[in-house]
């Protein structure tokens, strides 16, 4: 199905050097911010405890913040839960304070504001399982990246591989570029996105590589650069319909998801917006550079046997 069908090719490998330059001065600045800022991780990561209580009507969440940041905890979270009346507080580890502690604590506070207000659970999260956390998200990630190389391998070429990774991730490192200088929070739901990115980014890449390589079959006589023009533009309608119905879905988790869903909705918009761009100015490029041909895709390339289509507008033009 398409929207539009575009006649000409649009030359976007014309100005391939310079998003790419663009493309590392943004990473590079993401690794900075990274390093010199880090990620402002959840208690998931950190440890701490975690409380939910419940009130007798719709709860103030900013009363509450207020409530609580004046007992002294530092980078305390306050969200509502489930329904308006039910609120998730998240507290950091302090040393020498148990968890039992710390909520009987807080909930003392909040009762002295509202006698109605019951605690319905309270969890330790110990900074152990923080770090397996950690540990098990990486390990994730990278065989997430492994397996995305060994796919594109075996189904393209290496040259695809190594293409598609940079530019995945290069999504990857943005995504947390962003949140280390916005500072927002990191948790395990923000993971969740990051791992949804690669894949989503990588399909974006699958299908502009999946037609170059039906363009080096069919045009025998277009250049590489022109074959990779021509399989964008042919995929821009395609590109158009898929990512903006998956970028409506993500607006209205965004918009109306409430703080729970708030940061994952922005690191998936964060995702597939960049995604686009690598997956056309990083991932096709990178092939380019590399020196992606014919040979490498199309098995019969000297059987004598002639692929190119016969309404092919640059057929009989010298490569």
């Amino acid at each position: 199905m398409e929207f539009f069908k575009i006649r000409r090719d649009i030359p976007f490998m014309e100005n391939a050097l310079v998003f790419n330059v663009i493309s590392f001065l943004t990473f590079a600045a993401a690794v900075f911010f990274l390093f010199h800022r880090g990620l402002h991780l959840s208690v998931e990561f950190t440890g701490g405890t975690v409380m939910e209580v419940s009130y007798s009507r719709p709860a103030d969440v900013e009363k509450v913040r207020s409530t609580v940041a004046g007992l002294g905890f530092a980078d305390v979270q306050v969200q509502n839960f489930g329904t308006s009346s039910d609120v998730m507080i998240r507290l950091p580890a302090q040393k020498g304070v148990s968890s039992a502690q710390q909520s009987e604590t807080v909930l003392s506070a909040l009762k002295s504001q509202d006698a109605g207000v019951s605690l319905r659970r309270t969890e330790f999260v110990g900074p152990q399982v923080g770090e397996e956390l950690t540990t098990d998200g990486l390990k994730a990630l990278a065989m997430v990246v492994v397996g995305i190389m060994v796919y594109l391998a075996f189904r393209f070429e290496w040259k695809f591989a190594v293409a598609a990774i940079i530019a995945n991730l290069h999504d990857v490192v943005i995504i947390l570029g962003f949140f280390a200088f916005f500072q927002w929070e990191f948790s395990l739901a923000v993971l969740a996105a990051v791992l949804a990115v690669l894949g989503y980014s990588v399909n974006e890449s699958v299908v502009i590589f999946d037609r170059i390589r039906e363009n080096f079959r069919r045009y025998r006589k277009m250049s590489t650069v022109q074959i990779i023009d021509s399989a964008i533009t042919s995929t821009i309608s395609r590109t158009i319909i898929t990512h903006g119905c998956t970028q409506m879905m993500v607006l209205s988790m965004l918009l109306f998801g409430g703080p729970t869903l708030h940061y994952f909705a922005l690191a998936l918009t964060i995702g597939i917006l960049f995604g686009i761009y690598s997956s056309v100015f990083v991932a096709a490029a990178i092939a380019m550079w590399l020196g992606i041909k014919r040979e490498d895709l199309v098995k019969s390339a000297g059987s004598g046997r002639k692929d190119e289509d016969p309404n092919d507008p640059n057929a009989g033009a010298t490569v």
